[in-house]
Order: C-alpha cells, then structure tokens, then sequence
C-alpha cells in the first residue's frame, strides 16, 4: 500500500524505534519480518514510500510499547502523552 507524505507515520515509526534502541533490521524480525527483508521494509515504512497494513501496524506498536494512536498522531505534544499513556497505572 502506498502512502502519501503527509502522514505522521513514518516519523512517528522511527521515533519510537530508535527511543526503544532497536535497528530498522531488529524492529521488524521482532515483528514476524523475515530478517532477509525486515531492514528494507522497515526503511519504506520510516520513509514513506509504503505503509504497512493495520496487522502490521499493531505488531509494531506492541514491540514498541506505543499505543497505535501514537503512530498516527500528527501533533507532537499530543504524540507524547499518547506515548506516555502506558505508563500510567
């Protein structure tokens, strides 16, 4: 599926990724990702050149312990306490 530049996703892919300390290659084995193309589907997805389906998109959010909301949120402060959500008790 293609995406258009307009969507928050991919940046907030990235940021979360590299807040959870993982490769592009380790995010997406972690997710089911074959690890042969895993790096080169996780660097589509953070560019934009395609979106994942929501399955996929859902396995990302759980490695990375965001909400999925936090993936499609286009204000920052917003995303942040999307973010923080899972943390509060």
């Amino acid at each position: 599926m293609k995406t258009n530049n307009e969507s928050p996703f991919p940046k907030r892919l990235k940021e979360a990724r590299k807040q959870k300390g993982l490769t592009q290659k380790q995010l997406g084995v972690l997710t089911g990702m074959d690890e042969f193309s895993a790096s080169a589907r996780m660097n589509q997805y953070e560019k934009g050149v395609h979106a994942p389906d929501f399955k996929t998109v859902k396995a990302l959010a759980k490695v990375l312990d965001v909400p999925t909301a936090f993936l499609f949120c286009e204000e920052d402060e917003l995303a942040e306490t999307i973010a923080n959500y899972n943390n509060i008790d």
